[in-house]
């Protein structure tokens, strides 16, 4: 009892003994070494988990840019397949000519949604221009000063980000020299914007930066940073984008972008920094190297959230001491009197209370972020079910081309046998009248077999045009093959070409859409007797040949036309890209079959056999 009255006993201040006063200092400075390890353990996860969002945001810009330029390397190379620009080359006073050539330049650039494409002689002088209508027209300017420009005259492929010294507008330039009979007669240029990739980059709380390979800033999401310089440009460096006006008149600042000290790295490409206007604090900077074109990807994220996460941790811990120290004080209080009890049990209520409202916050927060998850996954599948639509699309758009293109044929074919149902129904009619009923009965028979022949050609024409459900099933190939021979074997008798056709065995299946199928056989089928009919060769031959190899079926269309060149088989599937005159394709026949044999699960590939001619190879998994 004497032990339990003295804890009531109010103790004067002075009169603590030191054990308990440094008691109570032990337990402060553990209490804020503690704060201070949750406060360095919480900035170190979230710095961690703004390492890795940046990562995989320069991952995806990366990629995106990439694939942006990646489109548009080929488009310079094939000018010289245009007999108008090597003959304007040649004959640089024609003007009836580099009319025709500004015409088809203005309708490239249109098609290929690119800036502006021009053609220019070995001293640099634009000959014509897709933009030759405009009053500042490039057509006559001197371009040898770019180092695209003279990268292309020495042989090399030209790729250059610069400032139009005509309008001043930015892109990235591809340059390619043009030959013929192996000597350059000149260099096609394609102006691309990529000023659009920005946009993408504004969408996050990030901020990105692209820079050259002398640290100048071209592309950013911050406009205000936009051809500024990380670092002080050396003098011959400075010369030398003078001379190129690469960026035109623009001043080349310093940028301002600086490490902080006493601050730690966290790799060779992550570090943190000091931001300039209008960014304020630290961030953490992460940076790409973009090795093909010898470009720097920046990455910059606001510390200040991790911060305040910190913060907060170390908060949630002071927090969680004092009501560690709450409830020891709790305990040794019980024994005081009931007021002093109640008091204590009320600050308790209260912290609870507290702790319960942040709970309830948080799994509002939660409830409410999923819910936000599952609009997104719905806004997507809409998305790629809009997709999937657009390319069912695109697909029947190729089969109604292909229907286009066979209609001559078909109307002929059609015709045929109209006329002589007129003229049996006639001679018919004559005979019964005449009283020959045998010969007017044969006239009814071979009548009814014409109606038969008709009757198969519309349907096959109505099973060829209705659209698919793109679901597999099995399909005989044979079967397969022959309806896409009806097709067009009025073209193959015109234009006498030799057929033959050879399964093994007999009954082969393929696992795909039998509508597509004979889409995609009818496209090669026409492919190969354009080819064979252009290049005038003798004699035309056209083979079909189907086995399995295992769990595959291959399908192969081989013709005795001039065979594929080696630079035009990379880009046989490209969508617009085309060999034949224009007028004669777009260019999309290829493309949609690839397409449709990609998604069958299998593949459609070219080669070139010894024996010469073009072979494709439809490769598609076997059934049952």
């Amino acid at each position: 009892m004497p032990a339990a009255a003295s804890l009531v006993i109010p103790l004067r201040a002075g009169a603590w003994p030191r054990r308990r006063l440094a008691l109570w200092a032990a337990l402060l400075l553990g209490c804020l070494a503690l704060a201070a390890m949750a406060y360095r353990y919480a900035e170190d996860a979230a710095i961690e988990r703004l390492r890795q969002s940046g990562t995989q945001r320069l991952d995806t810009y990366t990629a995106g840019l990439e694939h942006l330029l990646s489109k548009y390397d080929f488009l310079p190379g094939t000018f010289e397949l245009n007999k108008d620009v090597v003959a304007m080359l040649q004959r640089p006073g024609d003007e009836a000519l580099r009319r025709e050539v500004n015409t088809y330049l203005e309708r490239v650039n249109r098609l290929a949604g690119s800036t502006s494409i021009y053609i220019s002689n070995l001293q640099g002088v634009t000959q014509a221009a897709s933009n030759w209508r405009a009053p500042d027209s490039y057509v006559g300017d001197n371009i040898a000063f770019r180092p695209y420009v003279r990268d292309a005259l020495r042989g090399m492929p030209g790729g250059f980000y610069g400032v139009g010294t005509t309008r001043g507008e930015p892109g990235y330039y591809f340059a390619r020299g043009i030959y013929h009979d192996g000597r350059m007669l000149g260099v096609a240029t394609v102006k691309v914007n990529i000023e659009s990739m920005e946009d993408s980059w504004t969408e996050d709380g990030g901020r990105t930066l692209l820079t050259d390979a002398h640290g100048v800033v071209f592309l950013s999401s911050v406009p205000e940073w936009k051809y500024r310089t990380l670092a002080p440009l050396a003098p011959a460096v400075r010369q030398e984008l003078e001379q190129s006006r690469q960026y035109f008149n623009h001043p080349l600042a310093p940028l301002g972008l600086r490490g902080l000290p006493g601050l730690r790295t966290l790799d060779s490409r992550t570090r943190i920094v000091a931001g300039p206007p209008p960014a304020s604090g630290p961030m953490l900077s992460q940076s790409r190297v973009l090795v093909t074109r010898n470009w720097q990807m920046v990455y910059l994220s606001d510390l200040a959230p991790a911060r305040a996460s910190a913060r907060a941790a170390a908060l949630l811990t002071v927090l969680s001491e004092a009501l560690a120290v709450m409830l020891v004080l709790y305990a040794r209080q019980r024994h005081r009197l009931g007021r002093q009890r109640q008091r204590a049990r009320e600050d308790l209520q209260r912290a609870y209370d507290q702790l319960e409202n942040l709970v309830a916050e948080r799994t509002a927060s939660l409830q409410q972020m999923t819910r936000d998850l599952r609009d997104e996954n719905a806004v997507r599948r809409q998305a790629e079910e809009q997709l999937r639509k657009a390319q069912s699309e695109l697909v029947q758009a190729g089969k109604m081309a292909v229907l286009g293109q066979l209609s001559a044929g078909i109307t002929h074919e059609l015709n045929q046998p109209l006329t002589a149902l007129r003229t049996m129904a006639d001679n018919a009619r004559v005979l019964i009248e005449r009283g020959r009923l045998d010969d007017a009965r044969n006239n009814l028979t071979t009548i009814s077999q014409l109606v038969e022949r008709m009757g198969q050609l519309t349907g096959q024409l109505r099973q060829f045009a209705r659209k698919s459900d793109t679901r597999p099933s099995a399909v005989p190939v044979a079967d397969a093959v022959t309806a896409a021979l009806f097709l067009v074997e009025r073209r193959i008798a015109q234009e006498r070409v030799g057929f033959r056709m050879a399964t093994h065995p007999r009954d082969l299946y393929a696992l795909c859409d039998s509508n597509r199928l004979q889409q995609v056989l009818v496209n090669l089928f026409s492919n190969a007797l354009d080819a064979m009919e252009m290049a005038g060769s003798s004699p035309r031959q056209l083979v079909v040949e189907a086995g399995r190899e295992g769990a595959r079926v291959l399908i192969s269309v081989t013709d005795s036309g001039p065979g594929i060149p080696e630079d035009v088989r990379a880009h046989l599937f490209e969508p617009f890209f085309t060999t034949k005159p224009q007028g004669k394709g777009l260019g999309l026949g290829l493309a949609i079959s690839e397409q449709i044999v990609r998604e069958s699960g299998g593949q459609l590939r070219a080669e070139s056999p010894p024996e010469g001619g073009a072979r494709f190879i439809i490769d598609l998994p076997r059934a049952e």
